[in-house]
């Protein structure tokens, strides 16, 4: 059973810096896409970063320069690193997977190509 736990969220002032995480279990890990996703309150969910399975990254214009995102394929866990955050990168965050055919040399970032999610983890950044 593919299982994946995000964690690392909550409130910070802006300028601030989170690192969410994100344990994947059940599922080939070394052969996936995978990436971060988030959605605020009426709102399309939209790509924030996500990475092939080779190792190369893609990210929204509206994070490039602020986040990082990056694997540790010994303990199956994706992070994000978001510095210099703003307001507006308050949302709800869901790490995904999946290895169909959108899976290529450079990720997909919509939502649409990944078909297993997390629960999700709330980022709050105030001004």
């Amino acid at each position: 059973q593919v299982q994946l736990v995000e964690s690392g969220g909550g409130s910070v002032q802006a300028g601030g810096s989170l690192r969410l995480s994100c344990a994947v279990s059940g599922y080939s890990y070394g052969r996936t896409c995978m990436g971060w996703f988030r959605q605020a309150p009426g709102k399309e969910r939209e790509g924030v970063a996500t990475i092939g399975r080779y190792g190369t990254p893609d990210y929204g214009d509206s994070v490039k320069g602020r986040f990082t995102i990056s694997k540790d394929n010994a303990e199956n866990t994706l992070y994000l690193q978001m510095n210099s955050l703003k307001p507006e990168d308050t949302a709800m965050y869901y790490c995904a997977a999946d290895s169909g055919p959108y899976c290529t040399m450079v990720p997909s970032l919509s939502f649409r190509h990944y078909n297993y999610w997390g629960q999700g983890t709330q980022v709050t950044v105030s001004s």
